[in-house]
Parts: structure tokens; sequence; C-alpha cells
């Protein structure tokens, strides 16, 4: 039997709402698809992927990163990001599944 919700500290709450909002979003799900299986990109690999404006991506990223969701890496003059919680992804596929047919 799982604990109640109530139970668990508001601190955790407030953080796993915050998550779940900043992923809630088609760019930033198809961005979070794309950094799976520990990859790590920069934001020209991700805006050339995705076939968005690099601008549009880069604000994505920095709601994602904000959000402790993503991390990056300096490596030169790039950044590249990475998921932090590649568990996240689970939770994804989970609802994802609920609607496939």
């Amino acid at each position: 039997m799982q604990p109640s919700i109530i139970k668990y500290d508001k601190v955790l709450l407030v953080k796993t709402a915050s998550s779940l909002k900043a992923i809630a979003h088609p760019v930033r799900l198809a961005i979070i698809d794309l950094l799976r299986d520990g990859k790590r990109l920069n934001v020209t690999q991700i805006h050339k992927a995705l076939g968005t404006e690099q601008a549009v991506t880069s604000q994505h990223l920095g709601i994602l990163k904000e959000k402790d969701v993503l991390g990056s890496k300096r490596q030169g003059k790039h950044a590249y990001y990475f998921l932090k919680h590649p568990t996240l992804l689970d939770v994804i596929q989970t609802i994802m599944s609920t609607y496939e047919s």
C-alpha cells in the first residue's frame, strides 16, 4: 500500500509540481526525448533536430534547466544539455501510453 500524498513533505510536492509544469509543453517533451539514453546535445543540435528556431529552443532549454529537469556542461564555446533525472522519461512514457491506441 502506498503512503497517502498528505504525508509527503510539502517542499517535495511543490518541487514535483514544478517539474511537471516544466515538462508540460510539446517542445519540452521533444527536447527530453532527444536527450534520452544519456545523450548530451547543444542548442544548435537540438533546434535543428526539432526544426524550431534557435531562440525558441533556448527559451525552452532555460525553463527546463531552471526547473532542475536539465543540467548543462560547457565544453569550449558550447553548452551541452543532459537529463538530470532520466526517470522522468518513465513518467512521460506512462502518460503517453494512456493516449496511444
